[in-house]
């Protein structure tokens, strides 16, 4: 039987990037397919039955949309990274350039190339790259809400912002090796090793492991703040003494009145637990 492939394409992301390819992108993936629908969404209730895989042309927030329709089904998912982050795309070694990427996953559907990637599940959502509270989640919200300036340097800005108001707070983390209370800053869950467009927040995360990385902040001030969030590109803010690291396949967070999101996308805020779920997503390349 032939192939029938979805491009989804979420024409605002990267400010208009993914529209202006859109077309291109289509027409290199037919080459690969017998049948390309094109979508406007990756939402799960939007997606057509019978699908060999799901192409998503956009950004962290639309592959994150995909995942959850292609979780534990065994449809494979391709990259085509056209957003500000592309955090995923980036953890998984897809080649930043969309039409690059693009190639790839033709090469895939041709060979029937598909690798099997860890997933995160968490408050009945899955997640991909890394789920977050505290500051970082802070830093996000904000940098969601501003239009300017474009691509990575909104997150710039909006740390900038957070770092004048942010406090830590108690938190309790439970993992299935043990019990950790502390106040913290921020706790990041690492399926895979960046969010923010490309800071390694949890360097050693890796997604075919079966355990998340999880990098905690403790008590930070301003000052230790600003030393360290310099050396989130490059993983070097583990060295600072307020930040320690830990490896769990399930882990619980308690604190109150942080905010909370995951691949980028805010999700509700209070108590919860992630998972982490081995192979759960089948990736074309």
């Amino acid at each position: 039987m032939g192939i029938r492939a979805a491009l989804a394409v979420h024409p605002d992301t990267g400010r208009g990037a993914a529209a202006r390819i859109a077309g291109t992108v289509a027409a290199r993936l037919r080459a690969g397919v017998d049948r390309l629908d094109l979508l406007g969404t990756a939402s799960p209730d939007d997606l057509p039955d019978g699908l060999d895989a799901l192409v998503v042309l956009g950004g962290d927030g639309a592959v994150h949309h995909a995942v959850q329709y292609c979780a534990a089904t065994g449809t494979p998912l391709g990259l085509v990274p056209a957003g500000t982050g592309n955090d995923l795309a980036r953890g998984l070694g897809v080649p930043l350039d969309p039409l690059q990427a693009a190639d790839a996953v033709v090469a895939a559907l041709r060979e029937r190339r598909h690798r099997a990637v860890d997933l995160g599940h968490a408050g009945g959502t899955w997640f991909a790259t890394v789920l977050c509270t505290g500051f970082d989640a802070a830093v996000n919200a904000r940098a969601a809400r501003l239009r300017w300036p474009p691509g990575p340097h909104r997150y710039d800005l909006a740390v900038l912002a957070e770092v004048a108001a942010f406090r830590a707070r108690p938190v309790t983390l439970t993992t299935d090796t043990g019990r950790l209370d502390l106040d913290a800053t921020l706790v990041a869950i690492g399926n895979t090793p960046f969010y923010g467009a490309g800071m390694r927040i949890c360097p050693r995360a890796d997604p075919a492991d079966g355990l998340f990385d999880i990098t905690v902040v403790g008590r930070a001030t301003r000052a230790d703040l600003l030393r360290i969030l310099p050396g989130l590109r490059h993983g070097r803010h583990l060295r600072h003494p307020a930040v320690r690291t830990l490896r769990a396949r399930e882990v619980r967070i308690e604190a109150t009145g942080w905010p909370l999101c995951a691949d980028g996308e805010m999700l509700p805020g209070g108590a919860v637990t992630a998972r982490c779920h081995r192979g759960a997503l089948t990736i074309l390349g």
